[in-house]
């Protein structure tokens, strides 16, 4: 058999360039040669993540998670691509589609026999249809929470963020073995039977009726029939699997493959060999139309005849020009995507209330806010916003952390509102030995570019790596920005010392098993107020720990009824007792975190009456467990020590958890 001596490496070098700059802005290479770009998102340029959140921003009037105009024009662009010129994102651009493409060639290199199910069979056309069961599963899932439902289970974002992402764990690994085990017995198996980007490019090539669908349902909803949008997507789902299947030749399509029948042997076959979804090419009649094709070039690569070539409708283009045109299509659509992605920016949500006639509105817009950074958190501070007075409407840009309020001027104004948008806070630098210290210095700085409750963390990292022994900053709003500097007595720290900390560009923090993390960062120094003060070590300690505080309440006997009441009063006069640990780690916001788990754990046991995180009389960071007979120190120590604790999520729903942290020595016992 003649094999051609042609090699497909426009789209090679296409999935080659596309893996590696997968690899170097999600390694974080790319940070790091270019500070000033921020954590790479998975899904930055994800088109099924695009249409997705269009659909959701149709029917919702949000976006979902983190989406953006960028992800939206990626979609539109890629439907628009495949309604013009077929699946040219599948085939070289795809990582999932590079992926099988190398598994079947190390299949054919290790000279193991493929499998295939014969297209048009009972089992092959069951099998594509569970690519549509989950484009609507998706669909409907993002549509309904505006939460993206396929970062779940799809390989691609589990192994990017390296299983750390909101995956479903054993989704994820049952959908990356199909995609490795099924890849490499089965040309393309992921592409052609799983994935349901594949399942919504398929149908975007029958773009006629699913038109003709959504002018339907439009029209029904002017007369009055107005049907639930989940309706039409499940008749989009069902329909584009019916042609699939039934009819597979999707029309009026501009880029095909075309065979020149004159230089075709009509024997060798090499050509639907070569293809990844076995389409038989010298039985297409001339003009590749077959829903499955993705314009790869593999089928033109292997001919020995040159009879097959790409071509505009029915007229053949050059190989020597002609085999450049998909992925050259392909990456100008992509840059195309990129621009006009960038040009403008949807809203994550727009929302608006208590608006009544007569108001004259204004609007306040406040950017690089990074706590808003995606649907929740959005949503989040729109619960915030709706408690400030003279407030009436949200609009927030996950994309570039941007908000922007609406307002009653003759209610508030932008000063109060900027001061409702901050959260003071605090951090800890470093932790003061209460026994060497009496008191600390106070000293007062301004700052501006400091609108998020994290700048004062990395303003603090800062401080720690300069080895001055500052112990502590908060902030206070104003404008510009107060931050008391809380350190040793004798430290000399000067104007020219703030304005070198607060005003380095890349916070450089070294990270555990070697390397640094290098994080952008840019706030302005205004000046160091005069006047330095002090405040007495307990003060600033208590005023520095984030404690946490639990008490509970139970059901107890009262004459023939039942009635709940605070164990604080049940226990009330009664010897109590408060059992601790102590430990210097406590103070690490992480326990914090778990502090409601272990209050949760002991609440269900009587005679336990509250848990709290807070300084004891050494002014040590310590965990107190506040109870009375008949629960006894031993018991504690039984139940902080089991490997699973008890957690009730709500009155039905009652789970054993791992253990949330460890006690390694009882505590200590003494009177409440």
């Amino acid at each position: 058999m003649k094999r051609s001596n042609h090699s497909n490496w426009p789209k090679l070098a296409l999935q080659w360039g596309v893996l590696a700059a997968l690899v170097f802005f999600l390694s974080g290479l790319a940070a790091k040669i270019f500070p000033k770009l921020t954590a790479s998102d998975p899904e930055a340029w994800c088109p099924f993540g695009g249409l997705q959140a269009m659909a959701t921003w149709l029917s919702r009037g949000s976006l979902p998670c983190s989406m953006s105009s960028a992800q939206i024009l990626m979609g539109i662009v890629m439907a628009a691509a495949v309604v013009l010129f077929g699946k040219l994102f599948c085939a070289y651009l795809c990582p999932l589609g590079t992926v099988e493409d190398l598994l079947s060639k190390a299949r054919r290199a290790s000279g193991l026999r493929g499998l295939e199910l014969r297209e048009g069979s009972v089992a092959d056309s069951f099998a594509r249809l569970i690519k549509y069961v989950l484009l609507f599963w998706v669909f409907y899932a993002t549509m309904s929470s505006s939460e993206l439902l396929c970062h779940k289970f799809d390989p691609y974002y589990a192994v990017a963020t390296g299983f750390k992402g909101e995956i479903v764990l054993w989704m994820s690994i049952v959908c990356l073995l199909l995609l490795l085990a099924g890849g490499f017995f089965v040309k393309r198996f992921f592409c052609r039977y799983i994935c349901p980007l594949g399942a919504a490019a398929n149908t975007f090539r029958f773009w006629i009726p699913f038109l003709l669908l959504a002018l339907v349902w439009w029209l029904l909803s002017v007369i009055g029939l107005a049907m639930p949008w989940w309706i039409l997507l499940a008749a989009i789902c069902l329909i584009g699997y019916l042609l699939e299947i039934l009819y597979r030749k999707p029309k009026f399509q501009l880029l095909h493959v075309i065979q020149d029948d004159d230089n075709c042997t009509h024997r060798c076959y090499n050509c639907r060999t070569s293809c990844p979804y076995n389409i038989d090419v010298p039985g297409s009649g001339g003009v590749v139309t077959h829903v499955d094709c993705m314009l790869c070039g593999e089928c033109i690569a292997a001919c020995p005849n040159q009879a097959l070539s790409f071509g505009v409708v029915t007229k053949p283009i050059d190989n020597r020009f002609g085999r450049f045109i998909p992925a050259l299509v392909a990456i100008l659509l992509t840059v195309l995507g990129v621009v006009l992605g960038g040009s403008f920016e949807v809203p994550t949500i727009d929302e608006k209330w208590g608006i009544e006639e007569g108001m004259e509105l204004r609007t306040l817009k406040v950017e690089n806010l990074t706590s808003v950074h995606c649907y929740g958190s959005s949503m989040a501070f729109k619960g915030k916003m709706e408690h400030v007075k003279g407030v009436h409407g949200v609009k927030t840009y996950a994309g570039s952390h941007t908000v922007v309020l609406t307002y009653d001027p003759a209610v508030t104004n932008e000063e109060k509102l900027l001061e409702a948008l901050y959260d003071p806070s605090h951090f800890r630098v470093n932790s003061p030995d209460p026994t060497e210290y009496k008191k600390l210095k106070i000293q007062t700085i301004r700052t501006e570019h400091m609108p998020n409750k994290t700048d004062l963390n990395y303003l603090g990292l800062q401080m720690r790596l300069s080895g001055k022994k500052v112990f502590g900053i908060e902030s206070e709003y104003d404008c510009p920005l107060i931050v008391r500097v809380y350190s040793d007595p004798a430290e000399e720290l000067n104007e020219e010392w703030f304005r070198e900390i607060v005003e380095k560009k890349v916070l450089a923090m070294p990270v555990h098993g070697g390397g640094v993390k290098e994080t952008p960062v840019d706030f302005t120094f205004v000046r160091l107020e005069k006047g330095v003060g002090s405040i007495g070590i307990a003060d600033y300690l208590e005023r520095m720990f984030d404690g946490f505080s639990a008490e509970f309440n139970g059901r107890y006997p009262s004459g023939d009824t039942t009635v709940v009441r605070k164990r604080v009063e049940v226990y009330e006069g009664k010897p109590q007792y408060i059992y601790e640990f102590e430990d210097q780690n406590y103070e690490k916001p992480i326990i914090r975190r778990v502090m409601p788990f272990l209050s949760n754990h002991l609440s269900r046991e009587e005679g336990v009456i509250g848990v709290y995180l807070a300084l004891n009389k050494s002014l040590k960071p310590s965990i107190q467990i506040r109870f009375a007979a008949p629960m006894t120190a031993a018991r504690i120590w039984e139940l902080v020590q089991q490997e699973k604790w008890t957690i009730t999520y709500a009155k039905d729903d009652v789970r054993e958890v791992d253990a949330k942290m460890k006690f390694n020595k009882e505590g200590t016992v003494y009177n409440y």
